[in-house]
């Protein structure tokens, strides 16, 4: 289908038609375009825009990055079709290493993921989670995410779990990680637990989160995080979207 450049939604037809592509392709699930399209709903309530309480939540999680020892960026379907290149980027400049982790392991997905993250040039020696060899069980996640890799989430300090579930999200906190994510619903389970909440499109976030990456010090995330409240920020999402609706 030819999306002409011109129309309102072209940005966000392409995304569509990307997901439904990777559907076909064995990386998304059916509840995955579910997933999306809510999604979707809550980012036209914030205009499609990142907003300031976004850019201080990246800001925070760039500082929770540089300041771990063992970091890693969760994968799911959904964020391998709509951010496989600033993901790739970010795992091989900053090594932080990408772990493949599913709720629904239909059979040859992990395998369908991988090589995909692979064809955008991700050093192989920064994918996890898919080597079976090296699948443990989280017991505080009751569903299969509690597999993981032993290299990775297992012994992460800090976990990016961009567009996932909330219960996955509590058994980590239970754990005693530190959890970042990206949320467009500041109400979410996810968004009310984890450490670090940026309250935006995934699509926009890595790109800033890359470049707070490059130019954050280990002294400044240091003195950042002092300052950060991650409740501060979510009742700033929730104010951004009662003034949308006040004013509509």
């Amino acid at each position: 289908m030819v999306i002409p450049d011109n129309h309102p939604r072209a940005k966000s037809l392409h995304e569509r038609h990307k997901l439904i592509e990777g559907l076909h392709n064995n990386i998304l699930t059916e509840a995955g375009l579910i997933a999306h399209g809510r999604g979707e709903a809550f980012d036209y309530l914030l205009h499609e825009q990142t907003h300031r309480f976004a850019e201080k939540a990246i800001k925070a999680a760039a500082s929770q990055l540089i300041l771990a020892k063992h970091p890693i960026i969760s994968v799911n379907g959904n964020t391998a079709i709509l951010i496989p290149e600033d993901m790739v980027r970010i795992a091989n400049k900053h090594k932080i290493p990408l772990e493949i982790n599913l709720f629904y392991r239909k059979e040859g997905r992990v395998e369908a993921i991988k090589n995909h993250l692979l064809t955008f040039g991700l050093d192989p020696n920064l994918l996890f989670g898919c080597d079976n060899s090296q699948y443990i069980e989280i017991q505080e996640i009751s569903h299969l995410r509690r597999i993981v890799d032993r290299r990775g989430i297992s012994i992460a300090d800090v976990v990016v779990v961009p567009l996932e579930d909330g219960d996955r999200t509590q058994g980590l906190k239970k754990l005693n990680k530190k959890v970042i994510t990206v949320d467009l619903n500041p109400l979410s389970r996810t968004s009310q637990t984890a450490d670090i909440t940026i309250v935006d499109n995934i699509t926009r976030v890595f790109t800033l989160l890359e470049k707070e990456l490059d130019l954050i010090t280990r002294d400044e995330a240091l003195e950042y995080l002092k300052k950060y409240d991650n409740q501060v920020i979510l009742q700033e999402s929730l104010r951004q979207i009662r003034q949308f609706n006040e004013k509509n």
